[in-house]
């Protein structure tokens, strides 16, 4: 006999397949065996139809096209015998969907079957259509199935359940045809017949409200019924698991209560008792019961449960927790996060062993444990498991210490009371585990310890003994150096020292010694050898002797290939060696920063306060922007931490009161940063700025203003600079007498943006001649009340073809009652000048009187051709 015609056997198929030894081989044999097969279907052979699809089914398994088959199902069904129309059902169940068109031909078919004597054939009928029944068939065949599942026979009315919850998940509309008929199987005594009837249930309890309502009327009492009888039966070898009677049936019982439990009162109250005689009689010693188990637990929480019964849950699963399969312990701490919100001390009570599992030796397990230790920590209990944690993280995986830092972060920031308990504990977790902490949580540790002046000296002093011992751990390294470069001459002095601590000596020299140690570490990444050199800088000044040593230090880096390095070694070291007179002025203290707006900004509160809003928006100039930063100024000044780190002074609003803030401004760590006002003709100033930048001697200074003397390295132009015109054709080569942009008549007339009772806003507008989606807009702030107002920020937002760049104000305090003003410049490029106009939307936010004041307004009265 030819191995490929249309009568080999099955199994010699599937023989001569598993012995190809390559890829190309086993095609080679499918396609030969659909090339019989399709001359088979081409001739209508009859005697091997039911053959030749079974061959097909096996070929569509192994993943090859079957589609040329799919009617040689149908005419299987149709069939009169069983044999052929089994598989032909089969092959209909393998070979096609619900999606497929030719599905709608068997309909016909289907029903036939449905109503057939031989009850074999209607349940074969039945799990076909349970398979693949579509919402067209669902609606044809739902009186056949409904019909069905009110006879006697518990095999057919098993299937016609099951089948049941296919048609309901279809189509929705037909619950309420089988509410009757689910509810009446749960009063049958088969086994498989009730675990369907369950599940129908349940399914119509999720497609809905109504049949919800009329199963909890109607079910309630048969459902403690039946599980009252599975939970006492006796021994019944055709259903027992591990010496529990039908685990399966417990289940689907107690998730069929649960939600017919939820929300309703006088249901949860029927179901209390046997809930709690299954939680207590249930043995937990087999796989098993810890099924039933669980989900009776997970039923009492899920509905109106006592008390009593919620503790007695919560108990089991603290059970769960001392088991040895981690399967069981992951479902418990699983279930006890959701049980938290429901009974918290109930809980509270397995806070010793959930802590156990913290030190699990599987991750999931440890993960998990320690989500629901933050979940547990209170006000009153804080303290004792920090320090539980805190212990652990010595000797944690490393895998695990990043997790378990920023919990034990979170949980310091989040409960901390005093001050100087929140600075012990996170100077642990730096000494213990710095590498893992992140950014946002050091520069918080920062703030903290900027607003705790009474603890700035211990906190120093804490730092550099933990430095000595952990100088590998990067971000301790940072607040180190910061806080020795801020708070030196306390770590020198003695300055501050409290009660508990232990008397020590430090010299000026082993303060450099220790940012030394820092800068030439060489595990330490730029960002910590940069505030190193800052810190130099600023000891240099506290400590005079330590002078010419810090700078040989600092030229060690002249020529370092990191730009940064570079620029920051020369620019100090010309700080420290030529001006001498003003580098006390330069590396002051930072100033203190609100340390609530920090807080707010941090946790992205959704308040209307400055720190919360800024903490959202985008740089200013990308195009993308919606929301400008006010004043100019690149990150929020409520939480500066880059100023505060002295890494850059793009932070820092420009000021305009002296030679000296100017300059400040100008080296907070970057010679590439936005100018201030200098002051006009001033000899001693121009002389300083001259030395500073290496040019030489300036000439005699002349009145001629240009634009723009130092640019942002972000690209924000600064304010107008005065300079003689000969530094400035060295510097940028721009023309000395170049001339204003306000010098020129404007072409638009001015309007009045915003006006309320307390403030009034004009705009006037300039353009650039050859740039005509460029405008430049000069906003005048005028203070209309009695009230000073003082932190002035002004904010704008645009829609996104409008790209909008703020430059410094010039002040931050408005006088009252108009007698003085503030000045600041917008510059506005409109994409689609001519075709949309120029629409903003502004707020202002300052203090009166001690007290946040915000304004905001739409500006839509731009004149046309912006």
């Amino acid at each position: 006999m030819n191995p490929f015609s249309s009568g080999t056997r099955l199994r010699d198929m599937i023989r001569a397949i598993r012995a190809c030894k390559t890829a190309a081989e086993e095609r080679a044999v499918v396609r030969k065996e659909c090339a019989a097969i399709r001359a088979a279907i081409s001739e209508n052979d009859q005697d091997y139809r039911h053959r030749n699809l079974a061959k097909l089914m096996f070929i569509h398994m192994l993943g090859y096209p079957t589609h040329f088959g799919q009617m040689e199902c149908l005419k299987l069904i149709a069939s009169a015998g069983f044999p052929e129309k089994r598989i032909g059902y089969l092959g209909l169940m393998l070979l096609l969907d619900e999606r497929q068109e030719v599905l709608m031909l068997v309909t016909n078919s289907l029903k036939q079957d449905l109503n057939h004597s031989n009850q074999y054939i209607v349940g074969l009928a039945l799990c076909a259509l349970g398979n693949i029944c579509s919402a067209e068939m669902a609606r044809d065949l739902a009186p056949e199935v409904e019909r069905l599942l009110q006879i006697r026979d518990p095999n057919i009315k098993k299937k016609a359940a099951l089948c049941s919850i296919r048609i309901i998940r279809k189509v929705p509309d037909l619950a309420e045809n089988f509410m009757g008929p689910a509810s009446s199987s749960l009063k049958e005594k088969h086994h498989g017949v009730l675990i369907a009837g369950v599940q129908l249930c349940t399914d119509l309890c999720k497609a809905s409200t109504d049949a919800l309502e009329y199963l909890r009327k109607n079910c309630t009492e048969g459902l403690v019924r039946i599980l009252r009888d599975v939970s006492n039966s006796p021994y019944a070898p055709e259903y027992d698991v591990a010496g529990i009677t039908d685990p399966f049936l417990h289940i689907r019982v107690l998730r069929l209560m649960r939600m017919l439990g939820q929300g309703d009162a006088d249901s949860s109250e029927y179901m209390n008792d046997i809930l709690a005689q299954v939680a207590t009689k249930t043995e937990s010693n087999k796989n098993a019961g810890n099924a039933i188990l669980y989900e009776c637990v997970e039923t009492i929480m899920g509905i109106e449960a006592s008390s009593g019964l919620r503790v007695l849950a919560i108990n089991i699963l603290g059970r769960f927790l001392s088991n040895r399969d981690n399967n069981i312990r992951y479902v418990a701490l699983h279930m006890l996060m959701k049980a938290v919100t429901v009974d918290f001390q109930a809980v509270q009570r397995h806070r010793t062993t959930i802590l156990e599992c913290v030190k699990d030796s599987d991750a999931s397990i440890r993960k998990r444990a320690l989500e629901l230790v933050f979940l547990l920590v209170n006000d009153t209990n804080v303290k004792s498991l920090t320090k539980e944690l805190i212990d652990y993280l010595e000797v944690s995986d490393q895998e695990f210490k990043g997790d378990l830092t920023a919990k034990i972060c979170s949980i310091v920031e989040k409960f901390s009371q005093e001050k100087l308990w929140y600075i012990d504990q996170m100077f642990k977790v730096l000494s213990l585990a710095g590498n893992y902490v992140k950014d946002d949580v050091w520069h918080a540790l920062i703030v903290m310890i900027s607003n705790a002046p009474d603890l700035q000296g211990y906190s120093v002093r804490s730092l550099y003994k933990a430095f000595q011992t952990s100088n590998e751990q990067e971000t301790l390294v940072r607040v180190t150096v910061w806080c020795i470069g801020e708070y030196g001459e306390m770590l020198v002095n003695n300055v501050g020292v409290l009660e508990m601590e232990e008397p020590m000596t430090v010299t000026e020299s082993d303060a450099v010694d220790a940012v030394e140690v820092a800068l030439k570490c060489n595990s330490s990444d730029i960002t910590t050898r940069a505030m190193s050199l800052v810190a130099l800088l600023k000891l240099s000044s506290r400590f005079p002797p330590t002078s010419e040593r810090i700078r040989e230090i600092v030229m060690q880096h002249k020529g370092n290939v990191e730009l940064e390095l570079q620029q920051r070694s020369i620019e100090f070291n010309s700080i420290i060696q030529r001006h001498r007179n003003i580098k006390s002025s330069l590396v002051e203290r930072m100033p203190v920063l609100d340390e609530s707006a920090f807080i707010g900004k941090r946790v992205g509160s959704s308040q209307a306060t400055l720190s919360a809003d800024k903490s959202s928006r985008p740089t200013s100039g990308s195009p993308g922007a919606s929301l400008k930063l006010p004043n100019g100024v690149a990150k929020p000044p409520p939480a500066p931490l880059v100023d505060l780190l002295d890494l850059s002074s793009d932070d820092v609003p420009a000021s305009t009161s002296s030679t000296t803030d100017f300059l400040h401004d100008l080296l907070g760590g970057d010679l590439m940063s936005p100018s201030s006002s200098a002051p006009s003709g001033g000899g001693a100033g121009t002389d300083i700025l001259m030395d500073l930048l290496s040019i030489g001697s300036p000439s005699a200074p002349t009145d001629v203003s240009v634009p723009n003397i130092i640019s942002s390295n972000q690209g924000n132009a600064g304010e107008l600079e005065t300079a003689p015109a000969s530094v400035m054709d060295f510097l940028d080569g721009l023309p000395s007498n170049s001339s204003l942009p306000g010098d020129k008549d404007p072409i638009y007339p001015s309007i009045t943006a915003f006006e309320s009772s307390t403030l009034k806003i004009s705009f006037s507008f300039t353009k650039q001649p050859g740039k005509p989606q460029d405008t430049v807009i000069q906003a005048t702030f005028t203070n209309l009340s009695s009230n000073t107002y003082t932190d002035f920020i002004f904010q704008a937002a645009v829609p996104k073809f409008i790209q909008l760049h703020l430059d410094p104000a010039s002040s931050s305090t408005l006088p009252a009652s108009g007698n003085g003003t503030i000045m600041q410049t917008l510059s506005v490029t409109n994409s689609q000048q001519g075709q949309k106009p120029l629409a903003m939307r502004i707020r202002m936010v300052y203090r009166v009187n001690n007290e946040d004041k915000t304004e905001q307004g739409q500006i839509n009265n731009f004149p046309p051709g912006l």
